[in-house]
């Protein structure tokens, strides 16, 4: 079996196409799904070149989860022009919304990092993101992440392994062992797959080290993985477009989440801020009707009573 099955052609606008009915198919039913030439090679290539002396200073992790043989770090946005445009890919937010938006108000970028494993690292302990959280799980999806390769994956240098259907059962110790698909991909190409889905780092069995990025988005109103605003303080967010810089977490969840003085910390980005600010309400439309609803039968029933006095 081959992730080449799971193949999706992506569009070229933002209209919906079948390519993209495809794709959120094969998340629900087998937690995964490959998107061919996704983006342009050139823009990998340069996403590389960008990264490339950060990548060599960069010391190798330390644990066996991160992996001694690799090279991890974060704050992408800051570090390439190119990060921002995947970020905010349209076709890939289309996906992750259609997964993450029936239970929460926004979604919101959790992790945004690059790896580079070594020649010689041994494959990573089979996980799923989710476990990050402590919620009840079966129930909803709290994250989905997207693989982008900088070079070439193989099975033979560390390609991102899947587990089909894991989103649904738990492997057995067997099945993490054998059972697991090596997401053969090129530069352009994208794995997405999603917080429930069992995954891990392959083995890297040549003498070239692989590189790849990883972005993940999860529920508004949980804690990201990486902690947005201190890798992107308002100084650094204002250079953002206002739909990243929401996204990054420059935006209050409904109803009433993640305020900054009682507003939504968008309120920093702007170049003059007042010394004194009025707390807002936010609430999403069901809340507002109940309140109004109930406003206005307490506003009656202090008219009654009112009326009720005089007489």
């Amino acid at each position: 079996m081959s992730l080449k099955a799971k193949l999706t052609l992506p569009n070229n606008g933002n209209s919906t196409t079948q390519a993209d009915v495809d794709a959120v198919e094969a998340l629900h039913q087998d937690g995964y799904c490959v998107l061919r030439r996704l983006m342009p090679h050139d823009s990998i290539n340069q996403m590389n070149r960008d990264l490339d002396r950060t990548f060599q200073n960069t010391p190798c992790s330390e644990g066996l989860f991160y992996g001694n043989w690799t090279r991890r770090f974060g704050g992408l946005l800051k570090r390439s022009d190119v990060a921002k445009t995947l970020a905010m890919h349209p076709i890939i937010l289309s996906l992750v919304e259609s997964i993450l938006n029936p239970h929460c108000e926004s979604i919101q970028l959790s992790l945004m990092q690059a790896i580079e494993v070594s020649p010689d690292a041994p494959a990573q302990v089979p996980h799923r993101d989710q476990d990050s959280w402590g919620g009840e799980k079966g129930k909803m999806e709290y994250m989905v992440s997207v693989m982008w390769p900088l070079t070439p994956f193989r099975r033979q240098n560390g390609a991102t392994v899947v587990w089909p259907g894991s989103n649904h059962i738990n492997p057995s110790i067997e099945e993490m062992l054998t059972g697991g698909i090596p997401a053969e991909m090129d530069p352009g190409d994208a794995l997405i797959f999603l917080g429930s889905t069992m995954h891990a780092q392959g083995a890297n069995r040549t003498s070239l080290a692989r590189r790849g990025l990883v972005i993940s988005y999860c529920l508004g109103w949980l804690k990201p993985h990486e902690n947005q605003w201190l890798v992107y303080p308002p100084e650094i967010a204002r250079t953002f477009s206002p739909e990243l810089a929401a996204l990054v977490g420059y935006r209050r969840h409904k109803p009433n989440l993640n305020n900054y003085e009682g507003q939504c910390p968008s309120i920093l980005l702007k170049d003059i801020l007042p010394d004194y600010i009025p707390s807002m309400d936010e609430f999403p439309d069901h809340l507002n009707q109940m309140i109004n609803a109930f406003r206005h039968i307490q506003a009656q029933r202090a008219q009654s009573v009112t009326v009720d006095e005089r007489q």
